[in-house]
Order: C-alpha cells, then structure tokens, then sequence
C-alpha cells in the first residue's frame, strides 16, 4: 500500500513539474525509481525562452534519463544532490560569449532540488556539472 502512495505521489510531482516547466511529459516517470532520486534537468542556449526548451527526466535507481546518467547520479550522489556544491576537473574554455542557463528541478534523498545558474558557454556548464545537464539533442 505504501509502495502505491508513493508511486501516485512520484508521478503526480513529475506532471505537475512538466506543467510547471511548460513541457510534454517525459518517456519515463519519476516512480519508475524506488530512492526516489529525480531531477528534471534542461539546458537553455542563447536568448530562447524556457517553454521551448526540451528537457530529460534523470532517474538514479536505477540510472537512466540521458547517455550519462549512469555519471550524473553518482557526481549527485557525492554531493548530496546538491548541484551547487559539484566541482569538476579545471577545463580549458574557449572565451566565447554563448549564454547556457541548466535549470534542474525535482527530489534527491526527500529534499527538493530546484537549481538554476547560467553560464557563459557550454563548455563552462559542462566543467562545472559534469554530467548532469548533458541532455540528449
């Protein structure tokens, strides 16, 4: 009976999170995963506004979402799911100005993670979330 609660509760926070986001809903859904370790992460380049962003749907138990999310559940699990708090290898950048914002939103260990920050370009996304915001295209 719980596991059921749990699994209504998990589906109705990722539609009401792609209702929130302006996007459909993703292939799978956040109570396909029992830690209840979910983000729903996009990436938004240059001037498009969020609503016409794609996004994926990253599942941790197990790792599924994207082609790295086997990577990006275990930098978030290093860090608490914190996305803030990931801190990649020094990368070499080139100093072009194309604007990245990754916004993540959804539950990791029963908190709720709501994370935004633009970068300068994708390549400084990339150097300082690792895997976490490498959406498919």
């Amino acid at each position: 009976m719980t596991r059921s609660i749990s699994a209504v509760r998990g589906g109705l926070l990722v539609a009401a999170a792609a209702l929130a986001l302006g996007a459909t809903t993703p292939p799978a859904t956040a109570q396909d995963s029992d830690s209840g370790n979910w983000l729903f992460v996009t990436v938004t380049r240059g001037e498009g506004r969020h609503g016409e962003t794609p996004g994926n749907l990253l599942l941790c138990d197990p790792p599924r979402g994207h082609a790295r999310a086997a990577e990006a559940c275990k930098d978030l699990d290093r860090v608490g799911g914190d996305i803030s708090r990931l801190r990649q290898k020094d990368a070499f950048c080139p100093m072009i100005y194309a604007p990245v914002t990754a916004h993540a939103r959804g539950e990791w260990n029963g908190h709720p993670v709501d994370y935004r920050e633009t970068f300068s370009n994708g390549c400084g996304l990339a150097a300082q979330t690792g895997a976490v915001f490498a959406v498919d295209r």
